[in-house]
């Protein structure tokens, strides 16, 4: 009769050393996806910010920046080869408007 409740005592702890292992593997694998959420979003920001760093670069060497002008949020314009008026957005994307919504800029 000992050895039968011995045994029965060792299968409850095998059972809850292994319910707790797997716990701690599940928290452990919510940590890793935090962390690689977390890389993801900041590998895309830097990627963004290349983007933009980049455009409006090639914007200042390529196209003329037109001075007495804004765009509507304040951005330096830039006019490109058919007379088009745009600026660089915060993806690096150009974002084309028209003349009647350039404000002047502030001096």
């Amino acid at each position: 009769m000992k050895n039968v409740f011995k045994v029965a005592l060792l299968a409850a702890g095998l059972f809850a050393a292994a319910d707790t292992h797997a716990q701690v593997a599940e928290k452990a694998g919510r940590g890793i996806d935090k962390g690689a959420k977390a890389v993801g979003k900041g590998a895309k920001a830097v990627g963004r910010k290349t983007s933009e760093i980049a455009s409006k670069g090639a914007s200042a060497v390529v196209d003329k920046k037109y001075d007495s002008k804004v765009g509507p949020g304040g951005q330096t314009i830039y006019i490109d080869k058919n007379s088009s008026y745009y600026y660089v957005n915060k993806k690096g994307h150009r974002i084309y408007v028209k003349e009647s919504e350039l404000k002047n800029k502030p001096m």
